[in-house]
């Protein structure tokens, strides 16, 4: 992915995971840095902020908030992107060649 922020030393990707659903149940999400996006230091780029969703076996989609909860069905499909960390340091300039 590329959720990582620029910089000199670039910050890490955030992870993606899908779970689909085989039988109804309630899904609840407790998670942070979805609003606000993990920083970048000394001139580094922020991260990108994380994101929950669900996929309905109709092909609606219910974007999730940091703490939420939905009822979930077989063939639904939850996907769950965690931020990227911010970069260091400003990028390095290349050379004109």
């Amino acid at each position: 992915g590329d959720s990582g922020g620029s910089g000199r030393r670039s910050g890490g990707d955030g992870a993606v995971r899908r779970i689909e659903f085989l039988q109804p149940m309630e899904l609840a999400i407790l998670s942070n840095r979805r609003r606000t996006a993990p920083f970048g230091l000394a001139g580094g780029g922020d991260g990108a902020p994380g994101r929950g969703r669900v996929r309905r076996s109709n092909g609606v989609v219910t974007e999730l908030t940091a703490r939420d909860r939905t009822r979930v069905e077989p063939g639904d499909l939850f996907t769950i992107e965690t931020p990227g960390g911010g970069g260091y340091g400003a990028p390095e300039k290349t050379p004109d060649v």
